[in-house]
């Protein structure tokens, strides 16, 4: 048993922000059924690994272990049925841009009515209220809105996105924190609640320490330049012979036998670097020093050297070096698909492990609609009904 065993999650959510959050509450072990629209779906299904490749990446990565089910919620027939499966259910996601389940008559309000101990999570990207409440966006504007893309790069450079939809994977986890919390209080109270995320004020929670640091100093920290703008040490990553690697803060114990093991154990006795943490300056010229001396070795030469000598490093890798890694795949942060066309697939793994409710990544990906049928029986629709239904257009 998972740790949501019995708990039944409506994932009527698009691309990334809320279909992640209820891929993490599935892999706990919650019934998750997918609401997509007839016909089209979940636009994640239409971002394609290429031209030639019609396997979308975005919709597996996020909707493994779901059952799939169409209902058109714009329809009157549509919202009847989603109602009717709400009653059964005690979580409701969904990210539509603003105002918009609100629109259809679906609204907490609505679906409150109907099961007053529904938990019913909202993803925005600019926030739930005010003048910005109702605008689309994506990812990006949450990078943007939210100021990271301010922090990345080196002083005097572009900056650029990261190169992951950081904001929507950071609103997921932010509403599948909310949305515990809320079950949580569902349990001492017996009432549910609306839970609302958004991209921006995800992003703003993520970089806590640097917004209070603005708050405090009235200063941007400034730019990452190859690490971090309020940690003056060596904490940045330099280049190897064959690529980079990731130095992480060297303590007092360990300042000498770091020296030595970078050969340059004349610099133990430079004044400049007999502190751990430096002004700005003085990383700069610690960085420059150190770039001059970690091309002689490969990145994984320099691996062997500074785990012998007990450092803080990790090389800085790609994808494939990642999946390569023995110890992705003992602490489950790896798995495999098996899927009955495409073969095994390594996808993520669950990020967190539970000694007694273990995470169990979902083995397999549902066609659009494909539990249409069963979800719609349980409900007690028999098969007249569900043949008028599809004749307009509501499933």
């Amino acid at each position: 048993m998972g740790a949501l065993d019995g708990i039944r999650v409506l994932d009527a959510g698009l691309l990334v922000q809320g279909p992640q959050a209820a891929a993490l509450m599935s892999d706990m072990g919650a019934d998750v059924i997918k609401v997509e629209l007839p016909g089209f779906g979940d636009q994640a299904r239409w971002i394609s690994v290429s031209d030639t490749d019609r396997r979308a990446p975005y919709f597996i990565g996020a909707n493994r272990g779901k059952r799939s089910v169409t209902i058109d919620l714009r329809k009157p027939e549509g919202r009847e049925v989603f109602l009717r499966l709400a009653e059964t259910a005690d979580v409701i996601v969904s990210n539509f841009k603003g105002g918009t389940m609100d629109a259809w008559g679906l609204g907490y309000e609505d679906v409150a009515a109907r099961n007053p101990r529904i938990v019913y999570a909202t993803g925005t990207v600019f926030g739930p209220i005010g003048p910005d409440a109702e605008r689309e966006g994506a990812d990006l504007a949450g990078q943007a809105a939210g100021g990271l893309i301010s922090t990345t790069g080196v002083d005097g450079g572009n900056p650029t996105p990261v190169g992951i939809t950081i904001a929507d994977f950071i609103a997921s986890s932010t509403m599948a924190n909310g949305i515990l919390a809320a079950l949580i209080a569902r349990g001492r109270t017996g009432k549910g609640q609306r839970v609302d995320v958004s991209l921006v004020g995800s992003q703003i929670w993520a970089q806590a320490s640097e917004y209070a640091y603005f708050g405090l100093s009235g200063q941007q920290p400034g730019r990452a330049n190859f690490g971090h703008p309020l940690l003056h040490a060596a904490y940045f990553i330099v280049p190897t012979k064959d690529g980079w690697i990731a130095l992480i803060g060297v303590p007092p114990a360990l300042r000498e036998s770091f020296w030595k093991c970078v050969e340059r154990p004349e610099l133990a006795e430079d004044p400049r670097f007999a502190q751990m943490l430096y002004t700005p300056e003085i990383k700069r010229d610690l960085q420059a020093e150190l770039s001059k001396v970690f091309p002689r070795y490969t990145t994984a030469e320099w691996c062997e050297r500074l785990r012998a000598a007990g450092q803080r490093f990790a090389p800085v890798r790609g994808y494939a070096d990642v999946v390569a890694d023995p110890n992705m795949w003992q602490n489950g942060y790896l798995s495999t698909l098996n899927h009955p066309e495409w073969g095994e697939v390594t996808m993520p793994g669950a990020p967190i492990r539970m000694s007694d409710t273990p995470m169990i990544p979902g083995q397999f990906v549902a066609e659009l609609g494909q539990d249409t049928e069963i979800i719609l029986t349980e409900l007690g629709y028999d098969w007249d009904q569900i043949t008028a239904l599809r004749d307009a257009g509501a499933i």
